[in-house]
C-alpha cells in the first residue's frame, strides 16, 4: 500500500497531478495560487505560478497589465514614471507633463538642458538670436517683438547711429539737427572743445562754441570790437554796415543810450540830437 501524498492545504491527492512545493508542504496549482498568489493592481485577478509577475512599490501586475494607462503600450522592459498612482512611458509623461519648445515643437525633455524666458521654454540649442541664427546660451540678449536678439545684432539693426562717427549709440548721446550724436563727438568744429550741455550755434550745418562763432563769423561791434553773436537773447542795433551792442549804443560824447532814441552819424561815430545840435 502506497503512502498517502496529498495537497496539504485541500488534502486531496496529488498523484499524478502537477504541484508546488510551499512552505508547509506540497500544494496543488489552484491551492498554492488561492494561498500564495498576489493580485494584480490593474486587472484584480491572480497572479498564477506559471504567469510573469511584476512588482513596482507595493503593487503586483501581471506582465500584459504593466503599461502606460494612456498609450497602453508595455512597460515591462521601458522606462516609466509614476504620476498620480498612474503609470505613464516617458512619451506620455513628456507630452502631458513637459514643455514644448517655442522654436522646435518637440517634447523638452526632463533633465535635457533648456531655457525659459517670457514663459516659454527653448531647447538650449533651439533658443538662437534672430539675427545671426547663432545659439544665445547665457549669453545677453535683447526681445523685440517676439524676436531674440545677441547685443551686437540687435545694436547693429536698431540702435541709432551716431551721425558723426556712424557707431551705434548704445545708451546716453545728444540730439542736433534731429540727428543722434555721442555726447563726445559733438565738438566745436573750431577749437574741439565738447558742445553737449553748452549753448553753441552752427554755420553750414557745422557746430561751433560761442566763442569760435564769434571769432570767425560774427559781426564787430562798431564801439567795443568784440563779437555780436546774438545768442542767449543778447540783443543790438544795425545801422547801414554798423553794428552795435545793445550796451554800447551810446552818444560817442555825452554817453546817453541811443538804443529806441533819434540819433546823427558823424563820421565813424553816433551822436544824441542834443550834441549834434551843438556843433550848430
Amino acid at each position: 500500500m502506497s503512502e498517502a501524498f496529498d495537497c496539504t492545504k485541500c488534502g486531496e491527492s496529488l498523484y499524478g497531478r502537477k504541484y508546488i512545493q510551499a512552505e508547509g508542504g506540497p500544494h496543488c496549482v489552484p491551492c498554492y495560487d488561492g494561498t500564495f498568489a498576489n493580485t494584480c493592481a490593474e486587472c484584480k485577478e491572480l497572479i498564477g505560478h506559471d504567469s510573469r509577475e511584476l512588482f513596482y512599490e507595493d503593487r503586483h501586475y501581471h506582465e500584459g497589465c504593466f503599461r502606460c494607462c494612456r498609450c497602453e503600450k508595455s512597460l515591462a522592459d521601458e522606462p516609466f514614471t509614476c504620476q498620480d498612482n498612474e503609470l505613464l512611458c516617458n512619451e506620455c509623461y513628456c507630452s502631458a507633463f513637459s514643455s514644448q519648445c517655442s522654436a522646435c515643437g518637440e517634447t523638452v525633455m526632463p533633465g535635457s538642458r533648456k531655457l525659459e524666458y517670457g514663459g516659454q521654454t527653448w531647447h538650449e540649442h533651439c533658443f538662437l538670436c534672430s539675427g545671426c541664427e547663432q545659439p544665445l546660451g547665457s549669453r545677453s540678449f535683447v526681445p523685440d517683438k517676439g524676436a531674440h536678439y545677441c547685443v551686437p545684432c540687435y545694436e547693429s539693426k536698431f540702435a541709432p547711429r551716431c551721425a558723426r562717427c556712424s557707431k551705434t549709440l548704445t545708451q546716453g548721446g545728444v540730439t542736433y539737427r534731429d540727428q543722434p550724436w555721442h555726447r563726445e563727438c559733438l565738438v566745436c568744429t573750431g577749437c574741439q572743445t565738447p558742445l553737449a550741455g553748452q549753448q553753441f550755434t552752427s554755420r553750414d550745418d557745422d557746430p561751433y562754441c560761442v566763442n569760435c562763432f564769434g571769432e570767425l563769423y560774427a559781426p564787430k561791434c562798431s564801439s567795443c570790437k568784440r563779437p555780436i553773436t546774438g545768442l542767449g537773447g543778447g540783443k543790438y542795433v544795425s545801422f547801414e554796415d554798423r553794428h552795435w551792442h545793445h550796451s554800447c549804443f551810446s552818444c560817442a560824447r555825452c554817453s546817453t543810450s541811443l538804443v529806441g532814441q533819434g540819433f546823427i552819424p558823424d563820421g565813424d561815430q553816433v551822436l544824441c540830437q542834443g550834441c549834434s545840435q551843438a556843433d550848430l
